[in-house]
């Protein structure tokens, strides 16, 4: 058998962003209220009874939010340009430094309906 574990988190955050569409808004600095969810996937250890130890995901997603919440996104070199597509890639990236690997990463805005899934094999 094979699980999937999941954690979610959040972090709020200021950025600007360079578009097309909605450009002066957008170009602008202004905040979000950020969601996401992290989630790791195989057997389950027959010693432990568990895929992963949830505390080990939760201690490495607080390091990730204390870089990411109440920072100016556009500051964070590793990230690039602060889409949620980036922001997906940031977060399964610091996991990995951390040995975890995630076999999802979503982020999403709720106040506006927004969300991007990064999809790894587990």
């Amino acid at each position: 058998m094979k699980f999937e574990l999941s954690q979610r988190f959040f972090f709020d955050a200021a950025h600007t962003l360079d578009r097309k569409i909605e450009t002066a808004s957008s170009a602008r600095i202004h905040g979000h209220t950020y969601s996401g969810e992290v989630a790791v996937g195989g057997a389950r250890d027959p010693a432990s009874g568990m895929v992963m130890d949830l505390g080990l995901l939760r201690a490495a997603l607080d390091q990730v939010r204390q870089r990411l919440d109440h920072q100016f996104l556009d500051d964070i070199p590793e990230l690039g340009a602060p889409t949620l597509e980036n922001l997906c890639v940031y977060v399964m990236n610091a996991l990995k430094s951390a040995q975890i690997d995630a076999c999802r990463v979503s982020i999403w805005r709720e106040g506006i309906g927004d969300r991007c899934t990064l999809t790894a094999s587990c």
